[in-house]
């Protein structure tokens, strides 16, 4: 491929596991994705992962620099906080697991979302914003804020994680009950099981989306949905007054749909309406962000 020094990126998300070689200026040179298959367990998402990454840099002949590694949830060294989507994922050891199958090198881990603005602030269009919010919407949902191109991350690396949002004031006991309110209400698994319940079949939140244009039980649950996420994105606009607002993640196949859903909301509702885009990796942040990381970013 090149003899140039690469960076292993690896991005573990509820859905599918991304791969990339890159190289520091954020190229991707190479990607491969595999199914998480998260009902199966998380060893295994792991393991088939680290064997396609050694795969991957093998079929290359890259020559390795460091790693970096993203995940959902709060990565500490002995388990992984508020990541539900993966039976077991809570107990993993990300950090050491990686860094067996790749000892000698540099090991950075993190958080999906977080990572992923960095790498929107680096590579992509919050470049030079300040503040700079990143929005995550997928499997679950998750924001970033920056402030100066820093991540504020929280006193327990918790700040953003929007999934856990009251929807209403009887939800006062949502994240000790196990629940994560409006990423159940929002997010790409609960909008899928609403719609396969409500239309009999199975059915994802990328067809409910396109279903929406023509079905009407489609588009009213389309239309919900987007009116709930849409107050909770004023509200993070409210309290951040961010410059500009990046989308990111698998919803955002639907952008024809869901953006305009959130500038009507930030026009109306937010003293002064950030500047609401696209992301410039939809669908390749947290992969990237995961690179930015390992190259000390963040």
């Amino acid at each position: 491929m090149t003899s140039e020094e690469l960076v292993l990126g690896i991005d573990f998300g509820g859905t599918k596991v991304a791969l990339g070689l890159a190289r520091r200026d954020g190229t991707l040179l190479a990607t491969r994705r595999l199914d998480t298959d998260a009902a199966a367990g998380a060893e295994q998402v792991v393991t088939r992962a680290l064997a396609g990454a050694r795969s991957l840099v093998a079929d290359e002949r890259a020559h390795l620099g460091s790693v970096g590694v993203v995940s959902p949830g709060i990565v500490l060294p002995d388990r992984i906080l508020l990541a539900p989507n993966v039976p077991g994922w809570e107990r993993l050891h990300l950090k050491e697991l990686v860094a067996a199958e790749f000892p000698d090198l540099p090991i950075a881990v993190g958080t999906d979302a977080k990572a992923a603005a960095l790498a929107e602030w680096k590579w992509g269009t919050l470049a030079g914003a300040d503040p700079a919010v990143f929005l995550s919407l997928g499997t679950g949902i998750a924001a970033a804020v920056l402030v100066g191109g820093r991540l504020l991350t929280g006193a327990n690396g918790a700040a953003g994680e929007i999934g856990y949002n009251l929807l209403a004031p009887p939800d006062t006991d949502g994240f000790a009950s196990g629940a994560a309110p409006l990423e159940e209400a929002v997010g790409g698994r609960g909008l899928g099981s609403r719609a396969s319940a409500l239309l009999g079949r199975p059915v994802t939140a990328g067809e409910l989306f396109a279903l929406a244009r023509e079905n009407t039980q489609a588009k009213e649950l389309v239309t919900a949905a987007l009116d709930e996420l849409s107050m909770h994105v004023a509200n993070l606009a409210i309290a951040f007054d961010p410059q500009r607002v990046s989308v990111g993640g698998g919803l955002v196949r639907s952008a024809d749909v869901l953006l305009p859903a959130l500038r009507d909301r930030l026009a109306a509702a937010v003293p002064f309406p950030p500047e609401l885009v696209p992301a410039r990796f939809d669908q390749d942040a947290s992969l990237l962000g995961a690179v930015a990381l390992a190259l000390g970013e963040g």
